[in-house]
Parts: C-alpha cells; structure tokens; sequence
C-alpha cells in the first residue's frame, strides 16, 4: 500500500492552502427571525426585574409633567399635544434612554464579543434588544395616555391608535438609542447622550408647537418621535384627519428602519473591534 502525497494530487497543493488560510466554519448562521424571537425572549427575562422600577419612574415623571401643564393649558390643541407628548416621552425614557445607557455599557464591558462568537445576525442582536425594551412602555404609555385624557377631558375612543404609536415611535427612538450605545466611545458619553435625547423628547414634544419660535419648529420636525406624538395628538379631534395620521405614523415607520439600519451597522462595527 503507497501513500500519494496531498501535493501530487490535482489541485491537491492549492486545496491545501486554501485551508490552511482559511478559518474554520463552525456551522451555517441561524435565521434572522428565529435568532431575533430567542435575543428577544433573552432580553425580556433578564431586564424584566430591572426596568420595572424605572418604568414606574418614566410614567410618574409624565404624569407629574401633565398635572404641572395643567395650570397652563387650559384644553383644545395645546392640551391634545401635552397628552400626546407625555405619552411617547415614556417610549423615549426606555427606548431611547435606557437602550442607549445598555448598550454603552455592553460595549464597555466585552458583552459585544459575547454576541460576536453566536451565529446569530446583528441585526437580531439590535432587534431583539430594542424590542425588549420597547415591549416595557406599553403599560406606562397606556397609563399615561388615560390620566392625561381624564385630567384635560380629552376622548378616550381612539386610544387604540396608541397600537401603532408606540412599536413605531419606539423603533425610531430604539435605534437611535442603540445607536448612540453603540457608538459612544465611552459608557458615561452614552448615559449623557440618552439624557440628552430624552431631554429633546420632552423640549420638543411636550411643549405644544405653536408656542415654539420658528427655528425651534424646524428642529422639532428633525425629531421622529414628534411625528408620533402629531399622530396621536389628531385622534382627539371631533373629526380626525386620519390621512395625516396615517403619513405621520409613515414617518415614524421609514425613520425606524433607517435608524435600525445605523445600529445595526454600528454594532458590526464595535464587534468588530
């Protein structure tokens, strides 16, 4: 019996080196929706016990704003948007705030390179994370959303608008919470960052526009979240303009994804460091 060298064989040198420059495959990637249902779940189960307390405080922190403007605004438009306002300024405490002081600190951490050695896709990683966190404002803004419409005598028959307020209002501001996470050099930058944010959220989308100087109205239309809290705010009209309703909750949707995408290419890129 002979032993034919590997190097004899067709092709048998050049496959050589071919493996020998070339990692090892540990398997195929899992799929992008089952990867993003089990960071999900994850990410549910460990910040449940955590964000619940400062869920509490974001809801408390609206509903103290509202009673504050109440001695303000008597009711009509300006009402409508202090109750909008307070409402999505609980996405952004969890999504935008808390998203971006999370993943600043993961990235600080190592947490990154715990995902990077998964086969899961990174757009998972954001997704799930940000739905996680996104899935804690829903009692806080439908708490919020009642007091407010009780407080100013507001309707109540199209709260259920709030269905589609809060996961697009909250994909905006998610992604750009992760985003900032992500691309902070520092976790402390990050926490001043989600401050700073929140802070643009409540400036911006509380106070009602028609009280704002022109500029600070220009800037308030950079903001997406404000196109959700517009949404909401049209709902309690007599008649509301739903085809306005309709394009501001558009807006919030194509700037989710957008903001998505930067923090999904921005995780890729602090893993990859």
């Amino acid at each position: 019996m002979s032993v034919v060298p590997a190097d004899v064989l067709p092709g048998g040198a050049l496959a050589a080196e071919e493996t020998a420059g070339r990692p090892a495959e540990l398997g195929p990637r899992a799929r992008l929706w089952p990867s993003l249902a089990a960071v999900y779940r994850a990410q549910l189960s460990r910040a449940r016990v955590a964000r619940i307390p400062l869920l509490f405080v974001a809801t408390f922190q609206s509903v103290g704003i509202m009673i504050l403007m109440r001695g303000v605004v008597d009711g009509g438009g300006e009402a409508r948007a202090v109750v909008a306002g307070s409402s999505v300024l609980v996405v952004a405490f969890v999504a935008l705030n808390l998203l971006a002081q999370y993943f600043g600190q993961l990235r600080a951490s190592g947490g990154l390179d715990h995902y990077a050695t998964l086969p899961v896709p990174p757009a998972a990683v954001v997704l799930g994370a940000a739905g996680a966190y996104a899935s804690f404002t829903v009692p806080g803004t439908v708490v919020t959303a009642v007091f407010g419409c009780v407080l100013f005598g507001l309707p109540l028959a199209h709260l259920w608008v709030l269905a589609a307020v809060i996961p697009l209002a909250g994909a905006a501001l998610a992604g750009l919470g992760a985003a900032l996470g992500l691309l902070a050099p520092r976790p402390e930058l990050a926490t001043l960052l989600g401050q700073l944010g929140m802070s643009a959220v409540l400036l911006l989308g509380v106070l009602p526009a028609e009280r704002m100087p022109e500029a600070v109205r220009l800037a308030r239309d950079l903001l997406p979240s404000t196109y959700g809290v517009d949404a909401f705010a049209r709902t309690f009209a007599e008649r509301p303009a739903w085809g306005l309703v309709l394009g501001d909750l558009a807006v919030c949707g194509v700037v989710g994804v957008l903001s998505l995408g930067v923090a999904t290419w921005a995780y890729r890129r602090a893993a990859v460091r």
